[in-house]
């Protein structure tokens, strides 16, 4: 398992957005970038959903098992949090 990843998420309020943006972008109709930028309700959204390199321990613990167990740039089905529904792009584990 990888001692820190490298993601970037789109922060939404329901499951149905979440599926939506992840078929958009799935389908090549929008970049996982842009879609942070025209959806995300996260500040990230505004660095395309970057969240920079994280180790274990740091993110709430749904997010954080979704991210270091997705395939490496794939989005992840919708993850629940208390924040809202986030889609995750894993894009470097080291």
């Amino acid at each position: 398992m990888s001692e820190r990843i490298k993601a970037s998420h789109i922060l939404v309020k329901t499951e149905e957005e979440a599926l939506k943006i992840k078929e958009s972008i799935e389908k090549g109709e929008i970049d996982f970038p842009h879609a942070a930028g025209q959806y995300s309700l996260c500040p990230s959204g505004g660095d395309g959903g970057d969240l920079g390199y994280f180790p274990k321990g740091v993110m709430v613990k749904a997010f954080e098992d979704a991210a270091f167990s997705a395939e490496l740039n794939k989005v992840t089905d919708p993850v629940q949090t208390q924040f809202g529904w986030h889609l995750i792009l894993v894009t470097d584990k080291d």
